[in-house]
């Protein structure tokens, strides 16, 4: 495909039966769209490698597949699918369904499409409703709070997966285990715009969670501790010379 103009990047750990009715989602949403599909299988244990060897197979001309040899996590997937994006923007979705792609279809004409995007790095989702348990809510609320304090990185809800990102500003962070819990304060750090937009959260379709709260708030708590440590150290320099919106 020639002048793809978003790359939806969805990593997969055990996502036996959402790949199928997500994909078919995604293309249903974006029809229009010059768009394509980068999956990343991040060693799955389930029928998961399966459904992705059938969903490329049904649609060659928009389905990429990429399979870790061994688990690495998020972030790995998320910069294992970077390398491969095409796209001027990079739409990043959970594998289990609770993204809705049809809060990309109504953002991107308004948004990006055809608009002066100037500085604008990241579109980071803040889901309108939670589908999670009153403790899960109540520790996500903490947490976010903590995060904004230290990091003033002009998000409120990083732990929604739905985020839309310029793909330049993509590949200019730096990689870490778990940086994806960081997105906006690093698309900022980098000096891009972050932009917070309301976007539909839904139950998981199949399979469970794959976070537990100790060992998410162990991780954590090092990782803020990280990059409050980084957003003070600036980042790095734009030249006039450059066709870059940063520069203006």
């Amino acid at each position: 495909m020639s002048q793809i103009e978003l790359s939806v990047l969805i990593p997969f750990y055990n996502e036996a039966g959402n790949i199928t009715p997500l994909l078919e989602e995604v293309h249903t949403a974006l029809d229009g769209v010059k768009f394509e599909v980068v999956c990343v299988n991040d060693c799955s244990s389930d029928k998961t490698s399966d459904e992705l060897a059938e969903a490329a197979t049904r649609w060659p001309d928009t389905v990429r597949v990429f399979t870790h040899v061994e688990r690495s996590g998020k972030s790995a997937a998320l910069f294992t699918g970077l390398k491969a994006v095409r796209g001027t923007w990079t739409q990043l979705l959970d594998g289990d369904g609770q993204n809705d792609i049809n809060d990309t279809a109504r953002l991107w004409p308004a948004l990006i499409a055809g608009q002066d995007t100037g500085t604008l790095g990241i579109i980071a989702g803040k889901r309108n409703s939670r589908n999670d348990s009153g403790f899960k809510w109540l520790q996500s609320r903490v947490a976010n709070g903590v995060r904004r304090f230290m990091l003033r990185d002009d998000a409120t809800d990083t732990g929604c997966g739905w985020k839309l990102i310029r793909t330049e500003a993509f590949r200019e962070l730096p990689y870490f285990a778990s940086m994806h819990r960081f997105l906006p304060a690093l698309i900022k750090r980098a000096g891009w715009t972050v932009r917070e937009e309301l976007v539909n959260d839904r139950a998981r379709w199949h399979g469970q969670s794959k976070y537990g709260f100790l060992g998410r708030l162990g991780a954590g708590i090092f990782d803020l501790l990280g990059m409050f440590w980084l957003t003070r150290r600036g980042g790095q320099g734009v030249a006039r010379e450059w066709d870059d919106p940063r520069a203006k």
